[in-house]
């Protein structure tokens, strides 16, 4: 889940910053969404214990476009009264058609919230927006129980490091490169996401590992633990 800021208003001279947690928040860090769904809905709420805030709520493509988007967003846009908090439903559009069916599609869930105007001059006012990922899974994908697709990743040793390969249908997060469980992820690791049935690589100046872990984000937000064994130049999970 990512937060971002705007600027909504600052008076030209003598501006003083009035910079707030945020108000507005979501009830989840993801969002899958089945294709066999009519709609499904997000919690949104207002923390505020004194003040009314406007919530404006849209999705984006994978390169964070509002273009074309096969989903409808309702409301846009909605008022939480202090301590409040309401639903936002999204639904399929004809458009959901052109979506590939034998792997996820990812979109981006945004919610910004839009603070009262304040009754005192010379203040700039700070809202946050927040970002959250919405994979959208065909009804070819349908999962039954607790099925961890992630075990499936496989892990190459390349020259510059490790290739990281996706042979599902899903798209995976990683979040954590350690080299044993329970330990801080190497320095200088970015967490990443891992398009379905791609790979990427990751310049870990330490290829010579013959095991280590990798953290992954399941569709709930936790965080699970995979424990690699590297035989030669391949590296798989431990079964």
């Amino acid at each position: 889940m990512k937060s971002l800021f705007f600027v909504l208003f600052a008076a030209v001279c003598g501006t003083q910053a009035s910079i707030v947690n945020a108000a507005v928040g979501l009830d989840r860090t993801r969002l899958v969404y089945n294709e066999q769904d009519k709609s499904t809905s997000l919690r949104i709420f207002n923390g505020s214990k004194t003040l009314p805030y406007l919530a404006q709520a849209w999705l984006e493509n994978k390169d964070y476009k509002k273009e074309n988007i096969p989903f409808a967003v309702l409301p846009p846009l909605q008022r939480l009264e202090a301590d409040s908090e309401s639903l936002v439903r999204i639904e399929k559009t004809a458009l959901v058609a052109n979506l590939p069916q034998d792997r996820e599609s990812v979109f981006y869930f945004n919610l910004r919230e839009i603070p009262p105007k304040s009754d005192k001059e010379n203040v700039m006012q700070i809202a946050m927006q927040t970002q959250i990922k919405m994979f959208y899974r065909p009804k070819s994908m349908a999962l039954h129980g607790d099925v961890e697709w992630q075990s499936q990743l496989m892990v190459n040793k390349v020259a510059t490091g490790f290739q990281v390969v996706n042979p599902t249908p899903y798209h995976i997060t990683v979040t954590k490169f350690a080299l044993a469980e329970k330990e801080e992820s190497i320095a200088d690791f970015a967490g990443f996401m891992i398009a379905p049935k791609s790979s990427i690589d990751l310049p870990v100046k330490d290829n010579k590992l013959n095991h280590f872990v990798l953290t992954y984000i399941n569709d709930y937000g936790g965080h699970i633990e995979l424990l690699f064994v590297c035989s030669e130049d391949q590296c798989a999970v431990k079964k």
